[in-house]
């Protein structure tokens, strides 16, 4: 009987001591746009053995949607877990190659879905391959029976855009942007076309990058420090971002600080910022758009 972790981030010694237990799935959220910006797999590409891909994009996303990543419907989301060979039992380690990237959205994805034995592999990939442990290539297939996972929506962790707008006015709420503090001020251009700058009126920044250090999250004690400089106690934390990524990496580290009530905004800026009657504030002397 495996002895679950008591915080949603486990190390790599936990995971390489607990590896071949048959109740623990690894998976691989590496975004493929990005599968290659790290020193660790640029020559070599690997993955820790026995890892499954878990595609964000292709597998594991709305295709109805024009908006990207946005979580699919639970009927969706349970036929393409059952063929990763997940059940509903399955102790999930999810990783991906950046150290701490996107294994926080399939992290959130699944919590999204009901299952609530799902965990985070701190410092991701890079730190396995520092660690010493043994890898095998990227893509490696092995043969795996489908799942019985059964996906169980909670809608109480998914915010839409209408939620969002509430949420703005009522001081039960607090809405977290995790953009960089320049696209947030609309200082810097969006890497999306066509979308507005600025950030949603009375909108707190904790830019991803805040919650990290070399790949990993922050301490316990770190975290608590950077969430308390903002009034959140007792509120509801909504977190937001450019396509709903990074805003789960952010809500893992609210997470980890203790905080409970939380939810992420999937439709993220990618929504907000292209919808022409949803406010935006910018910093004064800059414009909302290009």
């Amino acid at each position: 009987m495996i002895k679950l972790p008591s915080s949603p981030l486990v190390s790599v010694e936990w995971l390489h001591q607990h590896l071949q237990q048959p109740e623990v799935v690894v998976l691989d959220a590496s975004l493929k746009q990005t599968q290659n910006t790290t020193s660790v797999s640029v020559e070599q590409p690997l993955q820790i053995p026995g890892a499954r891909y878990f595609d964000i994009d292709a597998a594991f996303s709305d295709k109805n949607s024009n908006l990207p990543h946005m979580l699919p419907s639970p009927e969706s989301f349970t036929r393409e877990a059952q063929k990763l060979g997940i059940n509903k039992n399955s102790i999930l380690i999810i990783y991906d190659n950046r150290g701490i990237y996107s294994s926080p959205r399939a992290w959130w994805m699944f919590r999204a879905m009901g299952h609530e034995q799902v965990y985070v592999l701190d410092g991701g990939l890079p730190a396995w391959i520092a660690a010493g442990y043994t890898c095998e290539p990227l893509a490696t297939a092995h043969a795996t029976a489908a799942g019985h996972f059964e996906a169980r929506y909670n809608a109480a962790l998914v915010s839409d855009k209408q939620q969002v707008l509430l949420a703005l006015e009522d001081e039960n709420y607090s809405v977290i942007d995790a953009r960089p503090a320049a696209r947030f001020h609309g200082k810097a251009p969006e890497p999306r076309p066509g979308l507005r700058l600025g950030h949603m009126p009375n909108a707190e920044n904790i830019p991803f990058e805040a919650v990290l250090e070399k790949g990993k999250m922050r301490s316990e004690t770190e975290l608590k420090e950077l969430f308390q400089t903002l009034p959140l106690t007792n509120k509801k934390l909504i977190f937001s971002c450019g396509s709903g990524v990074t805003a789960c990496i952010t809500a893992l580290g609210a997470t980890l600080a203790g905080y409970q009530d939380i939810a992420v905004y999937d439709g993220s800026w990618s929504e907000w910022g292209a919808t022409d009657d949803l406010p935006v504030v910018a910093e004064q002397g800059f414009p909302t758009s290009l």
